[in-house]
């Protein structure tokens, strides 16, 4: 195993990149939720960079990177590509350091993130489909023009910009025992783990440092075991902010070195982590934030005592956020729809409207209609939309139902 000092970014590296953001960045502030405490048996503590300049972490990479340019570097201007994050970091250390910044985002980008993106002073240029061709046109530009590209987390400096948030755990919570944070590419896992695992290396300690992915975009797993850069054949999630196919090979090479775990969450965990920060800790966290939250309230980690979850980013589009609310709801028992076919005759809507009441539900939509394939003469199709108080309370409702003769079938 590599020794902390021969690895390609070091403890030294991180506090240098310290001292560069020093004024630049904020020291985003450390919360403590009892609510998920007590779920998982010990003190868990959220590290806000959801509140972070720009509104995640990816400013500190950022700054560094582009601050360690020399004069003719800064005077050809950065490009980048990003559909939202590292868009803005980008954009807002340009501002600061006074140089050009070209960044190209995919066409069907967040509103809310390209008009950001903008507000910054950054020129935003709209160019493919996805973030893979977004970022080969980046390269392009770059190659043609002299533009340095600005990569979103292969990089030294980078890397050791996102460290920073481990010297700042370490600093507000000097007995933690465990660290949580959301892994796309890697830099973030990467940094943060140089800088816990050579710290707690000089206080005679261990400190876990665990990643955690979306399943549909879980690439460092297989890669870890193949101990190699194993791609995927497809990316599927909401958490956009780690929908990386292909881990990066700098952090890949420190991570497989340093990080105990890489586990990884489901959507609909990814949802009712959200609903959970909403609701209980009052925080706006984007999917790729909320990770952490989503794999301690799965049980996935064992033993976490002192637990400190980073909450990357808040960075979250108001039309997805609708989405993810429901889907919260529903994986929590708290809404279902249901679907039922009726006798076209007068009052059988009325006896369901009585079932449902009765057993204290809410209906919130109701779609009735006699025509359809599938719908015989004489019979009617109705879908309601019900907010239910729990698994427990929604299979009460359907066990009400089906005592009144009825069929119904929960669809969502």
């Amino acid at each position: 195993m590599n020794t902390l000092e021969t690895l390609p970014v070091t403890l030294d590296d991180v506090l240098k990149a310290q001292e560069l953001l020093e004024g630049i960045i904020t020291k985003t502030p450390v919360e403590s939720s009892r609510a998920l405490g007590h779920l998982v048996g010990g003190n868990v503590y959220f590290k806000c960079e959801n509140l972070q300049r720009a509104g995640s972490f990816k400013v500190r990479g950022a700054y560094v990177r582009m601050a360690r340019l020399t004069d003719a570097e800064k005077k050809r201007g950065v490009v980048a590509a990003s559909a939202g994050n590292h868009a803005q970091g980008v954009a807002v250390a340009a501002k600061s350091l006074g140089i050009n910044a070209r960044i190209y985002m995919p066409l069907g980008v967040a509103l809310p993130k390209l008009a950001a993106t903008r507000s910054h002073g950054a020129e935003v240029v709209l160019h493919g489909h996805n973030v893979d061709e977004a970022l080969a046109e980046a390269q392009r530009y770059a190659n043609e023009t002299g533009a340095v590209f600005v990569h979103p987390f292969d990089n030294v400096d980078v890397v050791a910009g996102q460290g920073t948030i481990g010297l700042e755990i370490l600093d507000q919570i000097p007995n933690v025992d465990t660290i949580l944070m959301g892994v796309g590419g890697g830099g973030l896992l990467a940094g943060v783990a140089v800088a816990i695992k050579a710290r707690a290396k000089e206080l005679g300690r261990e400190i876990r440092v665990i990643g955690v992915q979306a399943e549909n975009a879980a690439a460092y797993p297989p890669s870890l075991a193949a101990d190699a850069l194993v791609p995927l054949k497809k990316v599927s999630t909401m958490a956009d902010g780690i929908a990386v196919g292909r881990p990066g090979q700098l952090p890949f090479s420190i991570i497989r070195e340093l990080v105990d775990d890489v586990v990884t969450v489901s959507e609909d965990s990814l949802a009712r982590a959200l609903i959970f920060l909403l609701e209980r800790a009052k925080m706006v966290v984007e999917p790729a934030g909320a990770v952490g939250v989503a794999a301690l309230m799965d049980g996935k980690i064992e033993n976490p005592g002192n637990t400190a979850v980073v909450l990357s980013g808040g960075n979250i589009d108001p039309m997805l956020m609708l989405k993810v609310i429901q889907r919260g709801l529903s994986a929590a028992g708290r809404f279902m729809t249901v679907r039922m076919m009726l006798d076209d005759r007068p009052g059988s809507l009325a006896t369901i409207a009585r079932i449902i009441a009765e057993n204290d539900a809410n209906v919130t939509g109701l779609d009735h209609t006699r025509l359809g394939g599938s719908i015989s003469m004489g019979d009617v199709s109705i879908t309601i939309n019900l907010e239910t108080k729990g698994h427990e309370h929604g299979e009460q409702v359907l066990g009400a139902l089906r005592a009144e003769g009825f069929q119904p079938i929960v669809v969502h």
